[in-house]
């Protein structure tokens, strides 16, 4: 295991303990994020839902399915890649006996925040490829426009190049041609992240941290 690795492993050991905002009283499991720390590409989205809640892995549901599939058309796998999310733990609410997810609160998003930071300090990557809006809220800019700055790159603290694609949960709700268009956007965008890599491998290198 190299350093990297193990960094990360200790880190996620301690995020299992969080108890920094209320939603540890709710989930099942913190879904800290996996995949390859020794990357220069992360892909972050906005927070875990039922299905990461219960195995404690990011993007195993449906959306995860699509995002496994479009990693694949580029020949990526998850051993390429890491992945994760700005929230650690889904944000739920509870009605009529059943339970669905919410837009995680200010609160608890400032509260996860740093464990997220602390990942990428260790990972450094290169390029980071937001998955929906929220995310991009947060590592790119706020009130981030989906429709007019996706697949446009930008300088963040977190990696030398950040962009926006749509979230496959969001892709899957659309139907017909529209779906479509939009699973083949997010193609696109995995595409240009990975060329991003490229480019940006043969730059001056800098320390971000």
């Amino acid at each position: 295991m190299t350093d990297i690795e193990q960094r990360i492993e200790d880190l996620k050991a301690e995020a299992a303990e969080c108890r920094r905002c209320e939603l540890c009283e709710t989930r099942t499991n913190v879904v800290f994020g996996e995949g390859n720390p020794v990357t220069p590409l992360v892909l972050i989205g906005e927070g875990p839902g039922a299905n990461e809640d219960a195995t404690g892995r990011p993007f195993v549901g449906r959306a995860g399915q699509l995002l496994d599939q479009a990693l694949r058309e580029n020949g990526i796998t998850r051993k390429h890649v890491y992945i994760c999310n700005i929230l650690k733990c889904r944000a739920s609410i509870t009605e009529n006996g059943s339970v669905r997810n919410r837009p995680p609160r200010l609160s608890e998003v400032n509260a996860c925040l740093p464990w997220l930071q602390q990942q990428l300090e260790i990972i450094q990557p290169l390029v980071i490829l937001c998955l929906g809006g929220p995310a991009a809220n947060v590592i790119i800019h706020k009130d981030f426009k989906m429709t007019k700055e996706r697949g446009l790159w930008f300088a963040t603290p977190y990696a030398r190049y950040a962009m926006a694609a749509l979230h496959p949960a969001y892709i899957l709700r659309q139907d017909g041609e529209t779906f479509q268009s939009a699973r083949a956007s997010l193609v696109a965008d995995i595409v240009a992240a990975r060329q991003k890599v490229i480019e940006a491998k043969k730059e001056p290198k800098l320390t971000l941290f």
